[in-house]
């Protein structure tokens, strides 16, 4: 009978993998699969990663992205409505 040896991964493996996991179009199972890893242990680093601690806002860059966006087009009508304000008052003063 043979005694199964446990793998390590370091710390920079693991991240990548979870930052893979969230950006890649391919399913968890896909990419553990393909970084020959069991997919229980990278949901298991997904937890981990993600907790309070190494948390970054978007888990992918297009969330980031469609959140910027909306974030300019809020700002735009803002500007907007400022100027046309500002135009406003200004052909009161005359």
């Amino acid at each position: 009978m043979t005694k199964k040896t446990r793998k390590k991964y370091d710390e920079d493996f693991k991240k990548n993998a979870v930052k893979l996991s969230y950006a890649s179009p391919k399913s968890v199972m896909e990419i553990a699969e393909d970084l020959g890893v069991p997919s229980n242990l990278l949901y298991r680093w997904r937890q981990r990663y993600t907790a309070d601690g190494d948390k970054t806002r978007y888990a992918t860059l297009e969330e980031e992205l469609r959140d910027t966006q909306r974030e300019l087009a809020e700002v735009k009508m803002e500007r907007d409505m400022l100027k046309k304000a500002a135009a406003y008052f200004a052909s009161l003063q005359k």
